[in-house]
């Protein structure tokens, strides 16, 4: 008996639908190109094979049907996978026992196998290999007496150990494409996990980059308007500044959203104006000034330019605490260190207190997503009230380079 080796062929992913693989993937249900390639190959070796073999029986019709039935079963291995691999070695076996030229007829079984291994049917896979084994040990060396053609002997040893060298080749390459198949699946689940958490992350980056931008900009544009209101008819040059201030917090508010926005429309392109740092420290500190707050402004160690995720984050986290003063605090004053120390930086935000309302602030999402930029770069972020009153916001964001600035 020759051995024949084959191409694993379409895989099929178990309970679900048909997946492209990286060895071969199928474009339909029904794989009709592969099946009609092999019954091809099978027709016309075993036809050559013939020559050589003038003591077997002579091919005719039986064993044309014979040779094309186990393509026609191999139409359907991606569904049937288990059916189909039994099906082909049962074929196989009609074939030998008949008597007929050896030849490629085994390759349906060579296919038929490797796509049951690889779609999880091993026990069938394996069943049908020793059904084709045994069966041709039997016919070979017992049964050749009653079975044609005329005057056949036994089968030598020799060839034997040919053959279950290749069933066990068969089994070992199976074996093969069920790992590669099984590893391919996992590394493509793992990468569409990693894209799911990096969308994410993404909208929760930019969920809370809305928020920090909306939540200080509406705090001073709340605390003008009111002012503005109170001294509509009383001073009314007050009240102008107050608008004043509020065209300026707005306009400053749209341009923040409409850069966030921007990232979103342009994915993967580089933004077109650069994130607020803490260069932008004295612009925060004046919009502060005018919703009425007073913030005094510390910096210990030499100050330096921050990486931009670094620089990002501490001003956000300073510019959330001091709105958290202006919307929670009856304090009109505020106090922020800013702490440079090799490869941290250490942000503090107090105020005197109390908590409007006679309420301690330190809650909601605020809070949430200072921690949350913090973590993002291996920091953390305390929020309490003070033993002597008050309240005070530490922050501790580590950082890798950065330059010292003048």
């Amino acid at each position: 008996m020759h051995g024949f080796t084959g191409e694993p062929g379409p895989w099929h992913r178990p309970g679900g639908r048909w997946r492209e693989m990286p060895f071969g993937p199928p474009r339909s249900a029904v794989p009709w190109p592969s099946s009609l390639a092999i019954a091809v190959v099978q027709l016309m070796g075993t036809g050559f094979a013939a020559h050589d073999q003038p003591a077997r029986v002579g091919l005719g019709p039986g064993a044309g049907a014979l040779l094309l039935a186990g393509p026609a079963l191999l139409l359907l291995r991606h569904r049937h996978p288990g059916t189909v691999v039994v099906g082909t070695a049962a074929v196989t076996v009609v074939y030998i026992a008949a008597g007929y030229p050896y030849g490629p007829v085994f390759l349906s079984v060579v296919f038929a196998c490797v796509a049951a291994v690889a779609a999880g049917r091993r026990i069938a896979a394996w069943s049908a290999l020793g059904l084709l084994w045994g069966s041709h040990l039997l016919i070979g060396h017992w049964l050749y007496r009653w079975l044609p053609p005329d005057g056949d002997g036994p089968v030598g040893w020799e060839q034997e150990l040919g053959i279950t060298a290749w069933a066990m080749a068969i089994v070992a390459a199976s074996e093969l494409v069920r790992v590669r198949r099984e590893r391919w699946v996992r590394e493509r689940a793992e990468r569409e996990a990693a894209a799911r958490r990096r969308a994410d992350e993404e909208r929760l980056r930019i969920a809370r980059e809305l928020h920090d931008v909306l939540a200080h900009s509406i705090s001073v544009i709340n605390v003008q308007a009111g002012v503005g209101l109170a001294l509509l008819d009383q001073d009314p040059e007050q009240a102008r500044t107050a608008l004043t201030t509020i065209k300026a917090a707005s306009k400053e508010a749209l341009g923040e959203v409409r850069q966030v926005l921007d990232t979103l429309r342009t994915s993967g392109a580089a933004p077109r104006s650069p994130a607020p740092g803490l260069d932008r420290l004295a612009e925060l500190t004046g919009q502060a000034a005018d919703a009425g707050l007073a913030v005094r402004v510390e910096v210990e160690g030499e100050r330096r330019a921050l990486p931009p995720g670094a620089d990002l984050a501490a001003f956000r986290i300073v510019q959330e605490a001091l709105t958290n003063i202006v919307r929670h605090s009856s304090s009109r004053n505020a106090h922020v260190l800013l702490r440079y120390a090799p490869g941290e930086l250490e942000l503090r935000v107090d105020d005197d207190g109390p908590a409007a309302g006679g309420e301690v602030t330190g809650g909601g999402n605020g809070l949430v997503g200072m921690r949350e930029r913090a973590a993002a770069l291996g920091g953390t972020v305390a929020a309490g009230p003070r033993p002597d009153g008050g309240f005070r916001v530490r922050a501790r964001i580590p950082f890798r380079g950065g330059s010292q600035t003048p």
